[in-house]
């Protein structure tokens, strides 16, 4: 693909023109990343500045026991395997308690597909989380685990999000999408929610109020056209709802999966879909590099290619690491800060929605600003 055909889409993007599929399989098909990094920065920019957003946030994973077993995951494991766990509430409310000096402002809860679990013990969860930290708001459970709590609970999905909601939650996490497409579904999950079910659930959430963010898991049996169709898919119901977030694209991890003879997604790869989410997603606020999967320095180098939010401190990490990932299971507020500085991006902290909690300046000396 030549110079030209990126100046042809840089000129209709800048004309409000929106990323057809035809070129976008063209972009991701291109090896000329410095050219699309440029195209998908100016977009950033245009839409989010200098800004680049993180939050202070810790994972909890009630469990590792699952029913679906989809052959992308080294998390999930059988009910009476030696390392399966399930947390009681206790285990809950010790990990929130343990986390409350790091001045957190969400608690990020996904886990397995239990099969005996009942859905009151998941709002339990939520609303004993809410009584001991009412400050925290709490991003949990993927539309995989709503519309499963739907089948346990026979409960329509709107009956499952407004008695979550009623509990405390507060929107929902982006996990779960995989590649919205029934081959690759049928082929590596097909026990859990189907492509339609999964966005069903966040058009629901949505017309609720609820806020969302959205994945992909790409680097496996899917196609290029099809992680395109994908995005497209997505931008659809955004154009529809308005409730996505944030979109993050996830790297396949390979180790200790079923899949194992995958190579995880090189640098280039990663960066050349950062920056075409970016470009394709033209009505989603934010494109988030999730370090955790990508690593520090990839993560790092993405603010340089669209990306405007490098998510958060997480803390304990355990999905992606199940999975062989070798970043570290968390990042101190200060070392976040170091890296978006280096890039010349201006750090901001944010909550859940995106409320600026501070914006800090560029240089390290420099005093944060409240806002």
């Amino acid at each position: 693909m030549s110079k030209n055909f990126i100046r042809d889409i840089a000129k209709n993007i800048d004309k409000g023109i929106r990323l057809s599929r035809k070129n976008a399989i063209a972009l991701i098909e291109s090896n000329d990343l410095i050219s699309i990094g440029q195209l998908a920065n100016k977009v950033k920019e245009k839409k989010s500045g200098a800004r680049a957003y993180f939050n202070v946030n810790r994972h909890i994973n009630l469990t590792n026991i699952c029913v679906s077993r989809c052959k992308f995951c080294a998390f999930s494991r059988d009910k009476g395997d030696a390392d399966a766990y399930s947390m009681t509430i206790d285990d809950v409310l010790g990990i929130a308690r343990s986390a409350r000096d790091l001045g957190i402002t969400e608690f990020h809860i996904v886990s397995g597909l239990h099969p005996d679990l009942p859905f009151d013990y998941y709002l339990e969860v939520i609303s004993a989380l809410k009584n001991i930290m009412p400050e925290v708001h709490i991003q949990a459970f993927t539309a995989v685990e709503i519309d499963y709590f739907s089948k346990i609970a026979n409960l329509t999905i709107k009956e499952v999000l407004l008695r979550l909601q009623k509990a405390g939650l507060g929107s929902l996490p982006g996990g779960g999408a995989e590649i919205l497409n029934f081959r690759v579904r049928d082929t590596v999950c097909s026990k859990k929610a189907s492509a339609g079910e999964w966005l069903e659930v966040m058009r629901t959430a949505h017309s609720l109020g609820l806020k969302s963010n959205a994945t992909m898991l790409y680097g496996h049996i899917e196609t290029v056209e099809e992680r395109i169709d994908h995005l497209l898919a997505l931008r659809e119901l955004q154009d529809e709802t308005g409730g996505f977030q944030s979109f993050i694209p996830l790297p396949f991890h390979p180790q200790n999966t079923q899949l194992p003879d995958f190579k995880k997604p090189t640098a280039f790869e990663n960066l050349k879909m950062l920056a075409v989410s970016r470009l394709v997603l033209d009505n989603f606020p934010h494109i988030k590099a999730f370090w955790i999967m990508l690593g520090l320095k990839v993560a790092q180098l993405s603010l340089l290619f669209g990306v405007d939010d490098l998510d958060g401190t997480v803390v304990e990490e355990k999905i992606t690491h199940s999975a062989g990932a070798e970043t570290e299971q968390s990042i101190s507020r200060e070392e976040l800060l170091e890296l978006i500085r280096a890039t010349g991006q201006v750090p901001v902290e944010r909550d859940t929605l995106y409320n600026v909690l501070r914006i800090y300046d560029q240089n390290r000396e420099g005093a944060s600003v409240e806002t």
